[in-house]
């Protein structure tokens, strides 16, 4: 009997597949990062999806036993996150962000800004949120900055902005699903060069910030996502520094741009050691997100 055919035979119910993935998960030393940071939610989450189950399962039917053909379709996944190293969202299609589901595939990063948490709060207390009316999100990706926004402020019209037509095409998905299309409007545009005349009372951009020695080393999981959503140059600020230099003149007069640059955060303070950057703080987890006003862009960079 092959070896697939041995863990079948050994294998019943919910409880034990997912159990049987937390160990294989840690013995095969994969890197969690997208939507999940273990190997019981990893698991979890794999098993429930081929079962076409709910994350809120109630604790009874954990022992509910699978057919043969349940256990080779979750251990099918399984093969697929250890042997390909394949991101989760990638292999469910799904993720989420702001407390809603996105459809996600490798032609966009998987969503995991704190920026979320800004979002949910009405950006509050940075921003007032009864002066928004027009928001840009730059770089959008799945464009699930841009819909969550519209969830959380319904009255206000949003740009979702990427480069990649591919990328677009995921966030046409997303705006579709959501039922968005009024408040959301996706453009191609490699930064702001499609966007001449067009003014907005903020501006929030995740755009990529991973510097040439961060990409050289990253995990096997995050070389499945594109490159253009990630990398930026040798020391990760080429996409950022544009966005500084050119934001202020698509800002209305009381405007602010809240950006997000992970890891690149030392290296933008050190490339502009006289900007008063302020760095945001975030009661869920994360950091290098900063906020500018517009009259300190004008001030700085222009």
């Amino acid at each position: 009997m092959s070896e697939s055919g041995d863990v079948l035979s050994e294998l019943f119910t919910i409880r034990d597949l997912v159990r049987y993935g937390v160990t294989l998960f840690n013995g095969e030393g994969l890197y969690f990062g997208h939507g999940t940071d273990n190997a019981l939610d990893e698991s979890s989450a794999l098993v429930l999806y081929a079962l076409h189950l709910p994350h809120d399962l109630p604790g009874h039917f954990m022992d509910a036993r699978l057919s043969g053909n349940e256990k080779s379709d979750i251990l099918d996944l399984f093969d697929r996150r250890v042997n390909e190293r394949t991101p989760i969202a990638y292999l469910t299609r799904e993720t989420w962000f702001a407390n809603h589901k996105f459809y996600v595939d490798n032609r966009v990063l998987v969503p995991r800004s704190p920026i979320a948490e800004l979002i949910s709060n009405q950006f509050e207390p940075w921003v007032e949120a009864g002066n928004l009316e027009t928001i840009l999100d730059m770089c959008t990706g799945s464009g699930c900055i841009a819909i969550a926004c519209a969830y959380a402020l319904p009255e206000v019209l949003v740009d979702a902005v990427d480069i990649s037509r591919d990328a677009l095409d995921v966030a046409e998905i997303n705006v579709s699903q959501h039922h968005m299309e009024e408040q959301v409007e996706l453009i191609q545009s490699d930064l702001f060069t499609e966007l001449e005349g067009r003014k907005y009372d903020l501006i929030v951009t995740n755009p990529p910030y991973v510097d040439v020695e961060e990409m050289t080393n990253l995990p096997d999981e995050y070389r499945q996502e594109p490159e253009l959503g990630l990398a930026s140059g040798e020391d990760g600020l080429d996409a950022i520094r544009i966005i500084l230099q050119q934001a202020a003149s698509f800002l209305n007069p009381e405007g602010a741009l809240i950006a997000e640059v992970g890891a690149s955060d030392e290296a933008l303070q050190e490339a502009f050691p006289a900007v008063p950057f302020v760095w945001l703080d975030f009661e869920q987890g994360g950091s290098g997100v900063f906020m500018l006003t517009r009259d300190q862009l004008v001030q700085y960079f222009s």
